[in-house]
């Protein structure tokens, strides 16, 4: 089937798009759909794994980097390839991806060391980095911006229904079968997504040659990596006041504040800076980092909760997250019909915001009163209603926000800042959490080993004597209670700051 081509106009958002007719978007949208599947799978389908991983390849000590790697690789490459589809067109690129995180879950299927296996995840996390941004920037070059809020909105639930299935899929595939198979299952979903990608999505045509911002690339690339490596490993490979962490710190700087220079200065630069001075632009993308800070910390923390002070499974503690996933469900998909036909996305988007503080603000009260585990599905209902409007609404506001020809690139730029907001809010919430801990702990009796039980979680807590095991708890409940704190006050700064927004309508 021949594709359709579709010039690319200059022209803001809002002033006209190219709208196709149902019949030639249900195809786009159900490979788009697919492809957007799998780069959310992927990070939640091998957490579940890893320890089948570590008995067959070895390498326990380097375990985690399964996990680091793919993330570093997925967050800076969103940026490239945002710029690179405004470039270039996205159908080009978009299936590059999907076909780059196929044959590296192929070779992550078959690694024979965990060192091959790390070197495969790094390449498939620029595969999925791919993949999620310009899913997400192509289904709005193919519906008006009024339209979008309904299908971003349907993206936002694909992503929820993935992170539920990964863990339960994950475990399943690897008590069955293997854990190759969790690599493996991705392989027919790329190829069914490619070939309705290949025979529906339109072209977009270039229109003049481009200048590559290699040097923009380059320090972006460093300086992301040295943010995220700093966020995710301080702490616990290596301390926050270690000569490490001051040289990882000091690249960080050094490479941000070059990134800035060469983006001021280059002809086409991989972050249009300019863009920041677009009002809803910017509030929408710090916003959106806010959420990601929240949303890693209670994700993180609340397993953790869950399972050391309720003394649930660890099963269990992921079946209580259906709580949340399933209110995001229907959010996300009802919320996006009702306001597109209401056409309030700035009313929306402070909704949203506002469910997701008072959620995060139940857990911390929960918590810190050791309330019954039941209590806490009210709060993982708020927090997933807010979560299911506000994150298809931040995403919309941007895009509207941006010149048409800037989309990609204002997509990619606030998927890359809201990954920096989760890293940040795992490490800062954590730290806090660590901190807390250790003084409660302190507290209790000279003769425990803290930093024992902090290093060993579940398992050194039952190893304590049964007398003690009440403080103890007791002093999980407040450090954790901290890191909720934390997350409800920074969506209470998002809720301040979405104030701020242009209430502008998306045209027809």
């Amino acid at each position: 089937m021949k594709t359709t081509d579709i010039k690319i106009s200059d022209k803001p958002l809002g002033n006209g798009t190219e709208k196709l007719p149902l019949k030639a978007l249900r195809p786009i949208f159900a490979g788009l759909m697919l492809a957007m599947s799998l780069g959310s799978l992927d990070q939640s389908i091998v957490n579940t794994a890893l320890p089948a991983m570590a008995s067959e390849l070895g390498g326990l000590a380097h375990l985690s980097w399964v996990v680091t790697a793919f993330m570093l690789s997925s967050t800076v490459a969103t940026p490239i390839f945002g710029k690179f589809s405004d470039m270039y067109g996205r159908r080009g690129l978009l299936l590059l991806a999907i076909t780059l995180f196929m044959m590296m879950s192929i070779l992550c299927g078959v690694a024979q060391s965990m060192t091959q296996l790390i070197i495969f995840r790094l390449f498939q996390g620029i595969g999925a980095g791919g993949v999620m941004t310009l899913c997400q920037t192509t289904i709005s070059d193919v519906v008006t911006p009024k339209e979008r809020i309904r299908y971003q909105g349907l993206f936002t639930s694909t992503f929820a229904m993935s992170a539920v299935a990964g863990p339960i899929l994950g475990g399943a595939l690897t008590t069955a079968l293997s854990w190759r198979w969790i690599f493996y299952i991705n392989v027919p979903i790329a190829l069914i997504a490619i070939f309705i990608l290949w025979n529906s999505l339109p072209t977009l045509t270039a229109r003049k040659k481009h200048v590559i911002d290699v040097y923009g690339a380059v320090t972006m690339a460093c300086g992301a990596s040295s943010i995220l490596l700093l966020f995710s490993l301080g702490g616990t490979l290596f301390p926050w006041q270690s000569y490490t962490a001051g040289v990882v710190a000091t690249i960080a700087f050094i490479s941000i504040a070059l990134f800035i220079h060469v983006e001021s200065k280059a002809v086409e630069p991989i972050v249009t800076l300019s863009l920041f001075h677009i009002r809803n632009f910017t509030i929408g993308s710090v916003t959106t980092s806010c959420m990601g800070f929240a949303m890693m910390s209670a994700m993180v923390f609340l397993p953790l909760y869950f399972q050391l002070v309720l003394g649930l499974t660890a099963a269990q503690s992921g079946t209580m997250l259906l709580a949340q996933i399933v209110a995001m469900l229907l959010t996300s998909v009802f919320g996006g019909q009702i306001s597109s036909k209401l056409n309030r996305p700035k009313l929306f988007m402070i909704a949203g915001i506002a469910l997701e503080a008072l959620g995060l603000s139940v857990f911390a009260v929960l918590a810190y009163m050791q309330k019954d585990i039941y209590w806490f599905l009210m709060g993982l209902a708020i927090l997933g209603l807010g979560m299911g409007i506000a994150m298809p609404h931040a995403t919309v506001i941007v895009q509207n926000a941006a010149p048409k020809n800037a989309l990609g690139e204002a997509t990619a730029s606030m998927a890359f800042i809201r990954s920096l907001g989760g890293a940040l809010g795992v490490a800062v919430s954590g730290g806090v959490m660590t901190t807390k801990l250790h003084d409660g702990l302190s507290q209790i009796s000279t003769d425990i080993d803290v930093q024992g039980i902090i290093n060993g979680g579940m398992e050194a807590v039952a190893a304590l004597p049964t007398g003690l095991r009440p403080s103890i708890e007791l002093a999980f409940s407040h450090a954790i209670t901290a890191s909720f704190v934390i997350g409800g006050s920074v969506m209470l700064l998002a809720l301040l700051l979405s104030l701020l927004l242009e209430n502008k309508q998306l045209k027809n």
